[in-house]
């Protein structure tokens, strides 16, 4: 009886080992990827990605792709102001998440997006596409932490150098020269609405040749971003 006793005893506290010795490599394996996290939203404050992931999977895929990194200060006024009209019209006024979007997505159901372009950069620069809830939560995690760090310039300046415009096209120099044949700081204001139309789906449209949808979504981006310079709501990207 003793000795079942003591095995008992032996075996409870081998777990009790184990499971402390799970617990503290799971405690230290959070705390180095929050440090390895916050290496890199700190160094792409500063320096260029080189690439993503996805840029990285779709050059495997396609086996090159067309990407030309260009500075914001090189781009045409009206492409950064194109895109925060398309994709988030409130983007000087929130913190990363647009609330006001949120409800309305939720109220609408599956028929509506809320993702602002801070979401849509931590995606596209730090995780992958595709959707799962795991990376969600990691987005949703990550977002505020760009938001803190970075300004809203230089989030508009990586959010336009790594975006797809056409299937393989990445960022808004490739994107100028492979739909109009001109440098990103020489777009028009209807030529950089209709690069901004194709975002939402760079592989079905085209800036080129668009269809009568995408230019009427070219014209209602061309008015939201004329609107959002009388009103100053790019003033957070404006130097």
């Amino acid at each position: 009886m003793a000795k079942k006793t003591r095995k008992r005893k032996t075996r409870t506290s081998r777990i009790r080992t184990w499971r402390g010795w799970l617990f503290r490599w799971a405690v230290r394996a959070v705390v180095g990827l929050s440090v390895l996290t916050l290496f890199f939203v700190m160094l792409y404050a500063v320096f260029n990605p080189p690439t993503t992931p996805y840029i990285l999977s779709e050059g495997r895929r396609l086996g090159d792709v067309e990407r030309v990194w260009v500075d914001f200060e090189d781009v045409a006024p009206a492409m950064p102001r194109s895109i925060v009209a398309a994709e988030d019209a409130n983007f000087c006024l929130h913190w990363g998440f647009d609330m006001t979007a949120i409800r309305a997505a939720l109220a609408e159901g599956a028929n509506r997006g809320a993702s602002t372009i801070s979401q849509q950069l931590v995606k596209n620069v730090y995780l992958w596409h595709g959707r799962s809830w795991l990376r969600k939560a990691m987005e949703a995690g990550l977002t505020p932490v760009v938001e803190m760090i970075w300004s809203k310039r230089r989030i508009l300046e990586v959010y336009m150098n790594v975006v797809e415009f056409d299937e393989g096209v990445f960022g808004v120099e490739a994107a100028a020269q492979h739909y109009f044949g001109v440098s990103a700081k020489n777009l028009t204001d209807r030529q950089a609405a209709l690069l901004a139309a194709v975002l939402p789906d760079p592989k079905g449209r085209s800036a080129s040749q668009p269809s009568n949808s995408v230019s009427r979504r070219a014209q209602a981006i061309q008015g939201g971003a004329a609107t959002i310079r009388a009103d100053g709501r790019d003033d957070c990207f404006e130097s």
